[in-house]
């Protein structure tokens, strides 16, 4: 299979890459190599003779143009997005540029390739969303966000992503563009920009500062290793039913107060410090506007129809990532001078 990758450089997108060429498929990368990427992600997969990039922004419409006729894939796996809610709350433009006029874009220019080439009936565009879309869910742990879940997305990252959710379904209905979704939990793992909560966690703890954590640390998330959730997006393109949506979660719901003390106590044993524990860094600041309480996925859907499930507990996933962000210092370390990293943003003010 010939796979059209939007947004490889990035941290899921290129566990897809390394995923799919690993399994043989030919992929073509699609990035714009903007702040959040990076080609070292891909290195290894880019050695390999099916592997082909283009620079190409996705709000670039004739160069998507040239990059169908030229490639002529047989799938699109669309994760091409702007994804920090922190940036989002700062600067809501880029989010919806890239992630509402660009998902507008991708399926235009799907939609005239596929009909261009006689309307194939294995083509496929899978849009690749987010939990954030639903909203945020009460403390009980027998609520769920399913695939029927209403939408309720409250930072303008989710309402962007909401939005593109709705245009795929949207080409499905009045052109017939045969699409699958999937809306996954939160991403932790190898390769994780370090501007996310795991990653800062981990370099803080290293250089002796501070472990920010959000209001008192209660929020819920349920995490996903990374890897597990490049396996499950493969199955999806592949085997999941036209105009089907499946949601991937980890089902590792941890609090954010709990996820930090596990990664320190982690830290702890595999880089002890000269005295005490990494927990005595830890610190809590005022909430960003808008945060979530909790989400949760029920995986039900993905579990009985294409019979996927996890590999990771949390607790091994924790311990993959440390372990490889102990080893690949020159990785995160030349990308902690890109714009933002290491600043506290997200708090409402004007980008």
């Amino acid at each position: 299979m010939k796979l059209l990758v939007t947004g490889g450089a990035g941290f899921i997108g290129s566990a897809v890459i390394r995923l799919s060429v690993a399994r043989g498929h030919q992929v073509v990368n699609v990035d714009a190599l903007t702040y959040a990427a990076c080609l070292d992600n891909v290195a290894d997969a880019a050695t390999d003779p099916g592997y082909t990039f283009e620079q190409v922004d996705i709000r670039n419409r004739a160069e998507l143009d040239r990059v169908f006729a030229d490639h002529k894939p047989d799938a699109v796996m669309h994760l091409a997005a702007e994804s920090h809610v922190d940036r989002s709350i700062d600067g809501p433009s880029d989010f919806i540029e890239t992630n509402i006029t660009g998902t507008f874009n991708m399926l235009e220019a799907a939609r005239a390739y596929w009909q261009d080439a006689g309307k194939p009936d294995d083509f496929r565009f899978h849009h690749i969303s987010t939990d954030e879309v639903f909203g945020s869910l009460p403390a009980d742990p027998s609520v769920q966000f399913t695939e029927t879940t209403p939408y309720d997305p409250r930072s303008p990252y989710s309402a962007s992503k909401a939005a593109s959710d709705h245009l795929v379904r949207a080409w499905h209905e009045t052109y017939g563009l045969p699409v699958v979704l999937t809306n996954c939990s939160n991403n932790y793992g190898p390769y994780h920009f370090p501007e996310k909560l795991i990653p800062v966690i981990i370099l803080n703890a290293l250089a002796g500062k501070p472990l920010p954590i959000y209001g008192d640390g209660s929020n819920v998330r349920d995490w996903l290793f990374v890897e597990d959730h490049a396996d499950a997006l493969l199955l999806v393109v592949q085997k999941g039913e036209i105009g089907r949506s499946y949601n991937i979660g980890g089902e590792n719901e941890r609090s954010n107060l709990e996820l930090v003390k596990t990664l320190c106590g982690i830290l702890d044993r595999l880089q002890p410090k000269d005295s005490g524990s990494y927990a005595d860094q830890i610190t809590f600041v005022t909430d960003r506007p808008g945060h979530d309480a909790r989400y949760a996925i029920d995986p039900t859907r993905i579990r009985e129809e294409l019979g996927w499930r996890p590999s990771v507990t949390i607790e091994e996933g924790l311990e993959k990532t440390v372990r490889w962000f102990l080893d690949n210092e020159a990785w995160w370390r030349k990308l902690q001078s890109r714009h933002g990293v290491g600043q506290r943003l997200g708090t409402g003010g004007a980008a």
